[in-house]
């Protein structure tokens, strides 16, 4: 098994681990205060890599992230990347506010980078076009709709004008990524996607879960925006953005329509609404 042998490389006991959640990782709790994160085969070592060592860079500033484990990784077992991570907390998960998520976010681009550190220019549409084409589940109408879409906001993108300062990046900052540690300390998790890039990224997630979704309610949003200081659905490249934030969740979960009626469903259901432009408001969390 991978993450007996990957607990093996590193010296933690496998005994006892159980799979919290399964999603882009395969996110395991082993031996009661360790995360193990097991990526896909075939991932790019060097995404393992970076986060390692985004999480060292962060450690070392004092800031507010997951801390990696003190050993030599990502340990790679079967073609796939393995990293360990100190649990946040002991219990259940315990969310961030959205205006404690803007002040994790705005510390995080207040930080200039060691330039040894490398990290890359943000691409937004890097796995878009491969999510697509592998996901077997897909009828050739949705995957032509999906692939002519990609198109469009690629071009949309090169034409917008940002505000803020490009700089350091999250690359998926939301709700679901900042957690607070066992004395109430909203923390950052998922260091997998940090880059260089604009600001206004970190910030349409929000924006976009509150007005689609109505995951958040107005006074959230508000929090949020004027926490940061900086409300992005002011800005007018706004609209550009959100769709593109929008098509990229519905790519990664077009790639898993394969694994259960379910996901197949729920894949489907974004997809029509993309085409027709109905409403997100019965979108499901993923």
């Amino acid at each position: 098994m991978t993450l007996t042998r990957a607990c093996q490389a590193v010296g933690l006991p496998p005994e006892g681990a159980h799979l919290m959640r399964l999603g882009s990782n395969a996110v395991y709790r082993v031996n009661g205060s360790v995360i193990a994160r097991i990526s896909h085969r075939g991932t790019d070592t060097q995404e393992s890599e970076r986060a390692i060592a985004v999480a060292r860079w962060l450690e070392s500033a004092d800031y507010p992230a997951v801390r990696a484990i003190d050993v030599k990784q990502p340990v790679i077992v079967d073609g796939r990347p393995v990293t360990f991570w100190l649990a946040v907390t002991d219990g259940p998960d315990d969310w961030a506010t959205t205006d404690e998520i803007a002040g994790v976010i705005r510390k995080l681009h207040s930080l200039d980078a060691p330039p040894d550190l490398n990290l890359p220019p943000l691409e937004p549409f890097a796995k878009a076009s491969e999510r697509i084409k592998r996901s077997a589940a897909l009828k050739s109408e949705s995957r032509e709709f999906l692939l002519q879409r990609l198109g469009e906001l690629k071009d949309e993108w090169l034409k917008l004008n940002f505000e803020l300062p490009t700089g350091v990046i999250h690359g998926d900052a939301s709700v679901g990524n900042v957690l607070r540690d066992r004395n109430g300390i909203p923390t950052l998790m998922d260091l997998d996607s940090f880059a260089t890039g604009p600001r206004e990224w970190d910030l349409v997630l929000t924006a976009l879960y509150y007005q689609h979704f109505g995951w958040h309610t107005r006074s959230e949003y508000e929090a949020f925006a004027n926490t940061y200081g900086f409300d992005v659905m002011t800005w007018s490249g706004y609209p550009v953005m959100r769709d593109i934030r929008e098509f990229l969740m519905v790519t990664w979960l077009a790639q898993k329509a394969d694994e259960n009626e379910e996901t197949a469903t729920e894949a489907a259901k974004r997809i029509e609404t993309l085409r027709t432009g109905g409403s997100r408001r019965d979108w499901k969390p993923w």
